[in-house]
């Protein structure tokens, strides 16, 4: 059974950090491109940030670009999103996934 759970969310001012971090089982993590994403309320799930299998490469989308970094430990099977200078269009539930699959969520609210 494929499990993903994320954590590490909270409540932040604007400009603070936060790392977010997913452990992941039940499929062979290290073969697996990973992605982070984010819902706000009433909306559907943005996908942010995409890292392959061994970590080699990586991408965020422009909002979060320079600020977010994602990365990944396959000996602990965890992938983790570092986010640095938050804004409140940041807020959201984050989910780490991949191909179609997102897992448990975490709330991330950035107070302005």
């Amino acid at each position: 059974e494929v499990q993903l759970q994320a954590s590490g969310g909270g409540l932040v001012h604007a400009g603070g950090s936060l790392r977010l971090s997913c452990v992941a089982s039940g499929f062979t993590f290290a073969r697996t491109a990973m992605k982070w994403g984010r819902q706000a309320p009433g909306k559907g799930i943005e996908r942010v940030a995409t890292i392959n299998g061994d970590g080699s490469w990586s991408h965020t989308i422009d909002s979060v670009q320079g600020r977010f970094t994602i990365s990944r430990d396959n000996d602990k099977n965890t992938l983790y999103l570092q986010m640095h200078s938050l804004k409140p269009e940041d807020s959201g539930v984050y989910f780490c996934g991949f191909n179609d699959i997102w897992g448990k969520g975490t709330l991330v609210t950035v107070s302005s």
